[in-house]
């Protein structure tokens, strides 16, 4: 039976985003299910009350040319309805439904695929906050360099060399200072 199952690759390839959600369009559930497109929406028609808005929508009729203009198929032939988007819970809820032995064994597949995705895309968000914490603490650790730089440069060279120094300074031709200093030896 596992032969007959569709590999995870095939299933995440039927995978849309479509307003900002993870949805899977009736045709692509009815070829996995392996029944026909009619016979699945007629059933989830008959059931409708199981599929909240959050669960399943249909298409406008703007997201469905875009959606196919993406896929570079033909304005003619098809269906004449408006085709149906089913989110996670939604695939989830059409078990309940279509209760062949296929259809349980491709329900659990098509929700192994959709924890994966979304194990991934919690994986990249905490890599790019991992990143993002990088690049903040290299800008820190830049500017520390760069001052360090700064200090030394001004130490072997200083900015104003023309300075009067600070403080006494020790007239050493003095005539005074040489004699007193002969007579301490």
């Amino acid at each position: 039976m596992d032969a007959l199952l569709p590999k995870e690759e095939f299933i995440a390839n039927k995978i849309h985003i479509i307003r900002d959600q993870k949805v899977i369009l009736d045709t692509d559930l009815a070829e996995l299910y392996g029944v026909e497109t009619k016979a699945l929406k007629q059933q989830v028609r008959r059931n409708i009350e199981r599929f909240p808005e959050d669960f399943m929508f249909e298409l406008t009729r703007e997201e469905f040319n875009d959606l196919r203009s993406q896929f570079v198929t033909s304005s003619w032939g098809g269906s004449r309805y408006l085709p149906m988007a089913f989110t996670e819970q939604g695939v989830a809820m059409i078990s309940g439904i279509l209760r062949s032995p296929v259809a349980i064994q491709v329900n659990i597949q098509i929700m192994r695929v959709f924890v994966k995705m979304r194990n991934l895309i919690t994986k990249y968000i905490e890599l790019r906050k991992k990143i993002e914490a990088l690049e903040n603490n290299a800008l820190e650790q830049n500017e520390k360099i760069i001052n360090i730089y700064e200090i030394i440069k001004e130490l072997i060279e200083p900015r104003y060399k023309n300075r009067k120094p600070i403080g006494y300074r020790i007239q050493e031709r003095h005539a005074k200072y040489i004699i007193r200093n002969k007579r301490d030896n």
